[in-house]
């Protein structure tokens, strides 16, 4: 349902494509996680000093099927940090370990056995140890 109203799109009285936004050009690249860190970290360094993070944090949603029972489903999210999470990482990230994070979703590839490999994973912007 397309709402018109000149309180929607700046006022002006044209369709709003959202009620929330002015264009429709605009696009995020923004990610929030709650899970429990499901194995333990693997830390790489690169060949220019840089070090990494990686691991993978696992959530859990709970639902009700058909029959009213709740059953619950776990995702796996492949996560990497840079910089100071590293140490971070390091010093407290332990397996079943729950964290809060905020991030972006990247693509990258690397080269395996001469074969192209691709992958996604979360990059870490910010970062919470829930207790």
């Amino acid at each position: 349902m397309r709402r018109t109203s000149s309180t929607l799109n700046n006022g002006i009285g044209e369709q709003a494509g959202s009620i929330f936004f002015a264009t429709r050009e605009m696009s995020m690249n923004h990610v929030n996680l709650i899970g429990k860190i499901d194995c333990p970290p693997r830390f790489y360094e690169h060949s220019n000093g840089r070090r990494t993070a990686h691991f993978t944090l696992a959530t859990k949603e709970t639902y009700l099927d058909e029959n009213g029972e709740t059953k619950s489903k776990k995702q796996c999210h492949r996560i990497a940090a840079w910089g100071n999470w590293v140490h971070v990482i390091e010093e407290f990230g332990a397996e079943n370990l729950q964290i809060a994070l905020e991030g972006k979703l990247v693509s990258r590839f690397f080269f395996r056995d001469g074969i192209k490999q691709y992958i996604s994973e979360v990059e870490v912007n910010d970062l919470i140890i829930m207790t």
